[in-house]
Order: structure tokens, then sequence, then C-alpha cells
């Protein structure tokens, strides 16, 4: 039986301005009822899903990406979606005139979206405030957070203390009126989001667009989110009416070319608790000089250098004498252990000009001494290549049995 406590204790503290007293009432966990969410659907499932649902009222999420890689088509999306929902939309970066070349582009008349150009954090407030003293608005969308300011600093705009204050007064105000928040955040050449480290500990959940500017498709992932799951990712692709949502990825990341290739091999990587099937394509050249060249797109390439000694000491393979290239089809970057192995069956292929038998997938991690390794999430993995019509490797335990057992001779 566990015991409540629920006491209320007299503190009484001495501090620079002198004693002060308080009641501070404290309870066993046990005690604590827990609050049952009631998410806000937004309409898109893929959305849905790095939410952990949807919305949470209150929610602050804060959206991070590459310039031009859809942040803000993405959040008009939403808008569009939520059309029994009043939202504010602050635009910071552009005029309202742009955004409504936007949302004419995806067939949106947004009757339900109000625009702003003001970026004082204060005047923002007063906007979103009623003469009741309650919100005129469900949705708040900052476009972008780095362009806000308080006048009470006098710091430029875009500094870290503005970004700070300006993120920790709409996080107060979203939390005492319930409004869901969306902040749209810049990043720095190394692929982190600009400003202090304390904007990314005050919000509830960061989201993460990736994506090559020259492909269609895009990745959003979570990488924090105190209402549902974290390393979940959506899948979007680019359109000329928008941004939509794609239902079945996997059959949209590997090429249909028909019989046994060369060079390419099919994989089984998890971005979160999703399984996606990727196309690990190697070229194998002979090299003109003493050191040979390693180029990798979508994959580390020292951990690409790696797995080259280990073929060339393990399996015979002369990786050592061709250049090798490789590269993840569609322009993803798969960081995920389990590609070793079809990183390593492709260039095999590609060095010994054998080609990988035809509708083989394979997932592994290949260690140090040429075994390979078990990878989490199996039965999901092997689940998903058997629904696209691929056969996963099985009962091979080296990387030179499976270099022998799927490569056509």
């Amino acid at each position: 039986m566990v015991e409540t406590l629920d006491t209320r204790v007299d503190i009484k503290t001495k501090g620079i301005s002198g004693r002060r007293t308080a009641n501070v009432e404290v309870k066993s966990l046990a005690g604590v009822k827990a609050d049952s969410l009631q998410r806000v659907n937004t309409g898109i499932n893929e959305f849905n899903r790095v939410l952990g649902g949807g919305f949470v009222p209150g929610q602050v999420v804060l959206l991070a990406g590459e310039p031009g890689v859809g942040k803000s088509t993405l959040v008009t999306q939403i808008c569009k979606k939520l059309v029994s929902s009043k939202i504010l939309y602050v635009c910071g970066e552009e005029n309202p005139g742009q955004l409504k070349l936007r949302a004419l582009r995806m067939n949106y008349d947004g009757a339900n979206l109000f625009t702003t150009s003001e970026a004082d954090v204060s005047a923002i407030e007063q906007i979103m405030y009623s003469n009741t003293g309650k919100t005129k608005f469900d949705f708040l969308i900052v476009d972008s957070i780095q362009t806000l300011y308080t006048p009470e600093l006098m710091s430029s705009i875009g500094s870290v203390a503005q970004i700070r204050e300006c993120t920790q007064r709409i996080v107060r105000f979203s939390k005492s009126m319930n409004i869901c928040t969306i902040l749209i955040g810049h990043i720095t050449k190394e692929g982190e989001i600009a400003g202090p480290k304390v904007l990314e500990h005050v919000v509830d959940t960061v989201l993460y667009m990736e994506g090559d500017n020259q492909h269609l498709y895009r990745i959003l992932r979570t990488t924090k989110n105190r209402f549902g799951a974290v390393s979940e990712v959506g899948i979007f692709e680019m359109t000329e009416d928008g941004i939509r949502e794609v239902e079945n990825p996997s059959s949209m990341f590997i090429s249909n070319l028909p019989g046994d290739l060369i060079g390419s091999s099919v994989a089984v990587a998890m971005e979160g608790f999703r399984a996606l099937t990727y196309e690990v394509q190697a070229l194998a050249v002979r090299t003109s000089f003493g050191y040979p060249k390693r180029t990798s797109i979508g994959f580390n390439v020292n951990r690409l250098q790696v797995l080259l000694a280990v073929s060339e000491k393990k399996c015979n393979i002369p990786c050592s004498q061709f250049d090798i290239y490789l590269n993840i089809a569609g322009g993803f970057k798969v960081s995920d252990p389990a590609l070793d192995l079809a990183v390593c069956v492709s260039v095999a292929s590609a060095v010994l000009a054998k080609p990988v038998m035809s509708k083989s997938c394979f997932f592994g991690e290949v260690g140090l001494l040429g075994e390979i390794r078990t990878v989490p999430h199996a039965i999901k993995r092997e689940k998903e290549s058997t629904r696209l019509g691929y056969k996963p490797q099985s009962n091979v335990k080296t990387l030179k049995d499976a270099i022998g057992k799927y490569l056509v001779n």
C-alpha cells in the first residue's frame, strides 16, 4: 500500500532581502492525477505521426531546417487542413502578399488564416488577447522566431538575448491560454538550430525538416517530444501546388530496374520506429593514383572506409585498387548501422563485376572481424521487405558468406 502524503509545510528562508514565509504543498506521486491528452488532428497523417498523434493544447513546436526545404509550405498546408480553427500567422521574413501567393498556389483561400508583419512580441500578445481576456485565435505561427524582438532589451534583433526572451514569453503565453504554437527556426551552417540552446529546452517539441532541394522528398524528424515518442519521422513530397504526404515511402525510394544489377542492393533501415527500404548504389573505377578515392553521398564516409577495410581483409575484395563511389538513391542521409551489409554487398558487386541476386534485401551491422551482428527491430524490417516483394537475407553469419551467397557468378 502506497501512503499518500498531503501536507502543507511552512517554510522560512533567509535571503538577500530578508525573511519570507511561504506555504508549499507536498504530494506523493501516487496521489497525482495524470492529465488526459486531447489531441488536435492536423489533417496530415505524417505530421500527426511525428507529433505523437496530433497537437496538444498549449504545445509549442519548434520547426527547423535548411533554407528552401519547405518549412513555410508545410505550415501553410497545416493551416489549410485546420479549416475550423482561427490561426494567426506572424510574417517576420515575408510580407502577407507573399504568403497569399503561396496559399493560392496551394488552392487555399485562407479564410481561417490571419496575418501580421508585427515583430514586437508584446504587440503580438495584445493581438492574441480579446477584450474579455481570452484568446482570439486557436493557433499561432511565427515565421521565424529569429525575427521577433522585445524593446525591453537593447540588443539587436536575432541576438541570443532577444531569441531567449521572446521564446520564453511566447511559451508562457501559449501555456496559459492553451494555444498551439509553431515556431519556425533558422539553422547554422553546421546544421544546428541557430540561437541559444535554451531555445530547444523550453519548447515541447523539436522537429527537423531534411532533404535535398534538388530532390522531391523531405523527411520530418522528431528529436524532442514531451507528448510522444522521439526519433519518429514523416515523409513528404514537394509538388508544384505545395507539399503532400507520402503514404508508401519505401516503394518511392527504390528504382524499378529489372533483373540483376551490378553495384546495387536494397537495404532496410529504421527511421525512428518506422522501417524504410533504400537503394544502395556503388561504383568502382580502377584508380589511377597511389591513394584510392572514396566518395559517399548519404552515408558516412568514415564508416565506408572501415567497411572497405573489412571487405578487403576478411573477404579478399581488392578495394584498394579501385576508387569507390557510394550513393543512397533519393538524396537521403541514412545513419542506421544496419545499412552496413548492403553497402558491403554493393561494393563487392561493383568491384567484382558480379550482379546482386534480384529481389534480395539486406540489413545487418558488419563488425571488424567480418561478422554480421544482429540489429534491432528485425521483425519490422522483414515484414517491410516482404511486403514490397523482397526476400531478406537469412542463414548468413559472416560477410564472406553473404557475398558468396548473394552475388551471381
